[in-house]
C-alpha cells in the first residue's frame, strides 16, 4: 500500500517512538484499520533505509572529495560535540564477542551560550540552545565521517568555540584525533570522577568514611584543575601497595590503583576543568549520555532482536525524530534530509 506524506510521517512517527506492534495499535485506532506490528516494521524501516541510504551518501561524498554541508548563516557561540556508544540486540551473534548485543555509535551536536554568573567572580554558565543527532551500526570510522559531516551541517567552522566531550574510549579518541583535532578535548568530568570513586572503595573497601573522604577530596581536587596533584599522589599510593601481580583480580587495590592512575595519565591534557569552566564550556558528557538513553528507549531491550540494516534505519529515523533543528519536518516537507544547519 502506497502512503501519502502525511501519512507516512504519522507511521513513521509512532514507529520512532513505540514498538510496532504498539504502533499498529495507536495507528488502528486513529484510521479504523486493521494492520499489524509486521505491517508497521516494513514501512518505519522502508522511510528509514531511505533516509540511511542518504546519509551514507553524503558520507561517501565527503570520504571522497570532502563535500561536506553548508553551516548556519549565524555562528553559534559555542559548539559541543559527543560520541558514545549504546548497545542493540540483533538476531545474529557477534563472532567475535560471540553476543547478541552490538555497539550502536552516538553523536550529539549542541549549540551553547554563555551566561552572565549569578555573582562577580562566578564562571560564565553554559546554556543549552540546540542539539542535533546522529546514529549509527556502522564501526568508528565512518561514524566518525558522519560526525564531522554533522558538524559542519551545524557550524564548526563558523562557531566561535568548539568543544569535544567524551568519556576517553579509544575508539572515540581515535575519531576526534581523526576529525577535530584543532578543537579542545574535554574528558567528561563525571566520567572520571566516577573512576576516582571506584578508586577509593578499593582502597578502603571496608571503610565507607575513609572511602568517602578520599573520593570528595579527590574530585575537589579535579574540579579545581589538579589534576597533576592527583597523579603525583597516585604515583606515592602506587609505591606503597605495589604494581598488580599476576594473580590479581581485577577488582584487587593494586589493579584498580593502576587502571586509574593509567587512565589519568592518558588523558591529564583533557582535564583542564577550572580553564574550561572560567570558558564557560560545558565540562560533562550529559548530552550525549542521554542521547544513547533516548535511542537504547527505542532500539534496546531483551525482547527486541534487529538486523542490522533494521536497526540502521530505525536509528536513522530517530535521528531525524529527536533533532531539535526542525529537520524532521523538513524531510516530510521536501523530501530530503536539510543541506545546511537552520
Amino acid at each position: 500500500m502506497h502512503l501519502t506524506p502525511r501519512a507516512a510521517e504519522k507511521v513513521c512517527r509512532e514507529g520512532v517512538q513505540e514498538p510496532f506492534d504498539t504502533a499498529a495499535r495507536n495507528i488502528n485506532a486513529d484510521w479504523g484499520t486493521t494492520y499489524d506490528g509486521k505491517q508497521m516494521q516494513r514501512w518505519v524501516e522502508g522511510y528509514g533505509r531511505q533516509v540511511a541510504t542518504e546519509q551514507e551518501q553524503e558520507r561517501q561524498a565527503y570520504a571522497k572529495t570532502g563535500a561536506h554541508p553548508e553551516g548556519p548563516p549565524n555562528a553559534p557561540e559555542v559548539l559541543g560535540v559527543g560520541m558514545d556508544g549504546g548497545r542493540v540486540q540483533e538476531r545474529e551473534k557477534d563472532p567475535q564477542s560471540d553476543s547478541h548485543w552490538h555497539e550502536d555509535k552516538v553523536l550529539t551536536i549542541s549549540s551553547y551560550r554563555k551566561a552572565l554568573p549569578e555573582k562577580p567572580g562566578d564562571d560564565p554558565l553554559p546554556v543549552r540552545l540546540v542539539t542535533t543527532y546522529a546514529a549509527t551500526m556502522q564501526d568508528s570510522h565512518p561514524f566518525g565521517q558522519l560526525a564531522r559531516i554533522e558538524a559542519e551541517r551545524r557550524g564548526i567552522r563558523q562557531a566561535l568555540e568548539v568543544v569535544v566531550i567524551g568519556d576517553g574510549a579509544a575508539w572515540i579518541d581515535t575519531e576526534a584525533q581523526t576529525h577535530f583535532a584543532c578543537h579542545a578535548r574535554i574528558i567528561d568530568f563525571y566520567h572520571v570522577v566516577e573512576r576516582l570513586g571506584e578508586l577509593a572503595k578499593a582502597l578502603y573497601p571496608d571503610q565507607e568514611k575513609a572511602s568517602k573522604r578520599l573520593a570528595d577530596r579527590l574530585e575537589g581536587q579535579l574540579y579545581n584543575g589538579k589534576a597533576a596533584a592527583i597523579l603525583r599522589w597516585m604515583t606515592k599510593k602506587q609505591k606503597q601497595v605495589g604494581l598488580p601481580r599476576k594473580n590479581d583480580l581485577k577488582e584487587h587495590p593494586r589493579s584498580v590503583l593502576a587502571e586509574q592512575k593509567a587512565y589519568m595519565e592518558r588523558h591529564q591534557a583533557h582535564m583542564d576543568y577550572t580553564t574550561y569552566r572560567a570558558k564557560g564550556w560545558p565540562i560533562g558528557s550529559g548530552v550525549v549520555e542521554s542521547g544513547v538513553k533516548l535511542f537504547n528507549k527505542r532500539v534496546k531491550g531483551t525482547e527486541q532482536f534487529w538486523n542490522e540494516s533494521g536497526a540502521e534505519a530505525v536509528l536513522a529515523l530517530r535521528a531525524l525524530w529527536l533533532s531539535q533543528d526542525g529537520r524532521w519536518d523538513h524531510y516530510w516537507l521536501y523530501g530530503h534530509l536539510p543541506r545546511k544547519a537552520a
